[in-house]
């Protein structure tokens, strides 16, 4: 059966074909749900109206079972580990991790490409519109070029806390940079790894690198010893680093936790997304909140049971009226990179979280902290956001997640 319909003669005199998709309840994320509503959208992908079904009288109309909302957003994801999946055992906390991404980090080139693009595709089918994905490598440039999916492709860049060899890191991530894709809508910035991997020297870097229109993000609290170090000068880190000849006897703990350490060194008209935040507490919250408007904070559930056996406490951020984003963080660190699985663990574990709060930190919010609000993250007039249907029994705030999964429709 044909459900499309020519709709109008364009001005370059293409015809333009529609289509009128309909579900039980249409999620548009900035609204209200709209029961029995219809989506009108071109075969570009782009929503030409939403409304009831008394908007659209005398067309064909595509119906799906359950909900349909706009495609969902990926905040934070290291996509150039694709081929690592499996190769750490879960709950060993975030040190002897790192320690094994960098152990398992080189395979053959045609392993680490093909595994690129399957997680690329596994994304994509599970719903993932758009991308934060952090690259220490150019392994992932060429997939960002052809993919369906959108890309913020942020150049992670570290100096131990130590800039004796600033230049040649620089040099370094200046070509991890070059070559990064950002064609088609695709986005790039430099962005430091985590407080207690980058220098003062490194964020000044950083900070003149990047327009002031660029989104910065940053592993944030994810392991007690980050706190700790910066609070005493205790901890894992300084023997962690010392693997890697970095001395840290000179380092002069702040007395407060590690999000301070940043902010001293960050800009704060930028938007600032904040990743994992497991320790994060009300007093670092709403320090980041006095410091800038525009703090987004990424939570990766799964990944941070997966390396830590914890999450963040989200009443902390719920009642500060946070800007939260969902991100996957790696298949190294996750049994999967789907954005949906994310809210389902976070419903399971702490489940006072409001559904159409989660919903907003997976679309709307995740597209507004990469800068691609305009075109994707909710289903208005204008934007391209990708249609995904989830057939579940809407009931609001009751609903039940817990066997759903989604499928792409656009």
């Amino acid at each position: 059966m044909v459900y499309a319909t020519i709709e109008k003669w364009h001005h370059r005199k293409r015809f333009i074909i529609m289509r009128y998709i309909s579900a039980e309840y249409i999620l548009p994320i900035h609204i209200d749900p709209i029961k029995n509503g219809i989506i009108a959208i071109d075969d570009e992908g782009v929503i030409q109206k939403t409304g009831k079904k008394s908007d659209f009288p005398s067309v064909d109309i595509e119906f799906f079972n359950g909900v349909i909302m706009p495609g969902l957003i990926n905040c934070h994801c290291h996509l150039e580990l694709s081929h690592m999946k499996g190769l750490c055992p879960t709950g060993t906390q975030l040190i002897p991790f790192i320690s094994n991404v960098v152990k398992h980090r080189d395979f053959d080139q045609e392993t680490i490409l093909a595994k690129i693009k399957e997680e690329d595709e596994n994304m994509f089918n599970a719903g993932v519109q758009a991308v934060g994905d952090i690259c220490n490598k150019t392994d992932t440039a060429d997939q960002k070029a052809k993919s369906k999916i959108r890309y913020y492709s942020f150049i992670e860049m570290y100096d131990f806390l130590n800039p004796a060899n600033l230049e040649s890191i620089v040099e370094n991530y200046r070509n991890v940079f070059r070559d990064q894709d950002a064609s088609q809508g695709n986005k790039k910035s430099f962005v430091p790894h985590a407080p207690y991997s980058v220098s003062k020297k490194l964020f000044e870097f950083i900070n003149e690198a990047n327009p002031e229109t660029a989104t910065i993000s940053m592993h944030n609290q994810e392991t007690l010893d980050e706190n700790l170090l910066f609070e005493n000068g205790t901890g894992g880190f300084k023997e962690f680093f010392k693997g890697f000849g970095v001395d840290l006897s000179a380092f002069k703990p702040i007395g407060k936790t590690s999000v301070f350490y940043a902010l001293a060194n960050m800009k704060p008209k930028r938007r600032n997304l904040f990743v994992h935040n497991t320790l994060c507490t009300k007093e670092d919250i709403k320090a980041a909140h006095d410091w800038s408007e525009n703090v987004y904070w990424v939570t990766c559930p799964n990944a941070n049971l997966y390396i830590e056996n914890r999450m963040p406490n989200y009443k902390n951020f719920i009642e500060r009226e946070a800007k939260m984003c969902i991100g996957t963080d790696s298949i190294m660190s996750n049994w999967t990179l789907s954005i949906w699985e994310e809210l389902k663990t976070i419903k399971k574990m702490q489940s006072y979280v409001p559904l159409t709060e989660l919903l907003k930190w997976s679309t709307l919010n995740g597209a507004q902290a990469l800068g691609f609000q305009k075109s994707l993250g909710s289903l208005e007039t204008g934007k391209s956001p990708g249609l995904i249907n989830i057939d579940l029994d809407w009931q609001g705030e009751n609903t039940d997640i817990s066997h759903s999964s989604p499928q792409r429709i656009i």
